[in-house]
């Protein structure tokens, strides 16, 4: 070859290999859904995202049908519920938290003032299933199963359903009527309801009503006692008795100082229905510090603005005419607090006792099979079935958190569960998404929005009755609220990928039908991928057989 040739640039092959110019693409965007943090966070499983989105697109009565896909109870959850959701939130790094809560009760109260009700998903199965326990993981249950084409009957003790939604959560905190109006949509879906109705002996009651299946949902309605030197019988409740007898009218009038023993939400409640009820002063005594109760922080300042005085590291170590002398405690380098040996005296006409509470499993005894913890009842952690074929078990009832969310959670998996067991199928159970963390996002598109805060009355007028201290947000609010939703790892149709894209390959297909990739234009520049807000484009490698998924675990990007 002479020195000529050799300087010379062979021809391209054209017509062969790449069709374009450009740089050869080692990796192409492609649309993913990740799961967003207030949505791992909730312990009912509600696509808490999708339903905030079609508030901020005015369509509330789609987003409260897509809320009760997974929850019967928005009205009481937006009331009572501690929302972990909001703990989780993306924008707590931003601002402040979505008012999820707030936005949810707002979807419940709409529901009930304009009627809307629950419709089954499945035609009748012929199938029975009795529900111990009309609490909220009983009620949880029946809606689900209920939903699911079977034939459901509660039946519970106490003269009206709710349990400890009733009968120990203050009216001031969840008003009767809006319980009462959730609960009448579950008997308009066809629940039967059997109240006044103890089960003692649950094979009996099972063959005799021909139930296929049983879901026992008993709450924690035994209070926990402990001997105190001196005590005076006379002047000691217990406060579940208590909150009980105060939502039947039983309850006398309280007078003078009520001391509360213990560091619970129910201790918070005790404190301030005291007040409501007579008390001139309410005072509660716990062993520990602040930091190690178990009452969530807002139920101890909701206390303390309304005049309750807690007494940090106190135990009770006897009572007199009309006082305690309780014990100044310490805490030692693991925690754990212990007695001091000095003491003080506090007065106190009244003692109430909110040591925690037991679960009334006892008539589940004699079920061959059934195991227990103590008082709580040993079940599959994937499908809550005990030991016994066809009885499942949840809420208060089975060891977890006690709370009225993860009973309605509880509700919700054993349902399933249950079907399951009838249909004689395998439980489906969907993976989850990778987690759309903070770091994910492009704050860029985001601008600073104040939270929209529920008032509350005044403190000094609450503990005059029992009318509800929080109001709830206006339609104006609420669309305001959910439209500060960052939709993590969800796509929202910005149409910031089909504006960037500098080969015009974004496709967009329609309002509600999101974007496409057109690769044969892609150039895998990641324009797209840079600036969308919420971490719905991930880059992945040049592999066709890929799955998003797939590509996201492969590349380190998995949550």
């Amino acid at each position: 070859m002479s020195e000529q040739e050799r300087d010379l640039t062979p021809l391209a092959p054209l017509g062969l290999g790449r069709r374009r110019a450009g740089p050869v693409r080692a990796s192409r965007p492609v649309y993913v859904d990740l799961l967003p943090p207030c949505n791992a966070g909730c312990p009912a499983g509600e696509n808490i995202q999708a339903w905030l989105a079609l508030v901020r697109d005015g369509e509330p009565e789609r987003a409260w049908r897509e809320l009760t896909v997974d929850n019967p109870l928005p009205a009481v959850h937006g009331r009572v519920c501690y929302h972990p959701c909001e703990s989780a939130c993306n924008r707590l790094e931003l601002d402040a938290a979505v008012s999820i809560h707030g936005v949810e009760r707002y979807l419940g109260d709409l529901a009930i003032e304009r009627g809307w009700q629950f419709e089954r998903s499945a035609p009748p199965s012929g199938r029975r299933v009795l529900v111990v326990g009309s609490g909220p993981s009983g009620l949880s249950a029946a809606y689900h199963l209920s939903r699911l084409g079977h034939d459901v009957v509660v039946r519970d003790n106490a003269p009206e359903p709710g349990g400890m939604m009733r009968y120990g959560i203050p009216a001031y905190r969840l008003p009767r009527d809006v319980l009462d109006a959730e609960v009448g949509r579950l008997r308009a879906l066809g629940v039967r309801f059997e109240q006044g109705h103890r089960v003692t002996d649950l094979e009996a009651e099972r063959h005799e009503g021909g139930f296929d299946a049983v879901f026992v949902a008993v709450g924690a309605h035994l209070s926990k006692r402990v001997e105190i030197p001196n005590m005076d019988a006379r002047r000691v409740l217990d406060a579940v008795t208590f909150l009980r007898a105060v939502e039947s009218g039983e309850q006398e009038p309280l007078h003078g100082t009520v001391a509360v023993y213990g560091g619970g939400n129910t201790a918070m409640d005790a404190a301030r229905v005291a007040k409501r009820v007579g008390a001139t002063d309410s005072v509660i005594v716990y062993r520990r510090s602040r930091a190690q109760m178990p009452a969530h922080e807002e139920e101890a300042v909701d206390a303390e603005e309304e005049g309750i005085r807690i007494n940090w590291l106190r135990t009770i170590a006897g009572m007199g005419e009309g006082d305690l002398t309780v014990e100044v405690q310490e805490l030692d380098e693991h925690g754990r607090p212990h007695g001091t040996g000095r003491f003080e005296t506090l007065a106190a006409d009244t003692v109430i006792l909110a040591l925690g509470q037991e679960s009334d499993t006892g008539f589940l005894h004699g079920v061959p099979g059934v195991e227990f913890d103590d008082d709580v009842v040993r079940v599959s952690p994937a499908t809550l079935m005990t030991g016994a074929a066809g009885v499942f078990a949840g809420g208060d009832a089975v060891p977890s958190q006690r709370t009225v969310t993860v009973a309605v959670g509880h509700g919700k998996r054993a349902a399933r569960s249950i079907d399951a067991y009838l249909r004689q199928t395998a439980p489906s159970q969907a993976p989850k998404h990778p987690l759309a963390s903070f770091e994910r996002l492009n704050l860029w598109y985001f601008g600073d929005h104040d939270r929209r805060e529920q008032p509350e009355l005044d403190p000094a007028t609450r503990t005059t009755g029992f009318d509800e201290v929080v109001a709830g947000l206006t339609p104006q609010e609420a669309a305001f609220e959910a439209g500060r939703c960052l939709s993590c790892g969800n796509c929202f149709e910005c149409d910031g990928c089909l504006g960037s894209c500098p080969e015009d390959a974004v496709i967009k297909l329609g309002k509600g039908q999101r974007y496409r990739f057109d690769y044969t234009a892609c150039t895998g520049c990641g324009s797209c991928y840079r600036q969308c807000p919420v971490h719905a484009i991930e880059m992945v490698p040049e592999d066709a057989g890929a799955t998003p998924a797939q590509a996201l675990t492969r590349t380190g990007q998995g949550g």
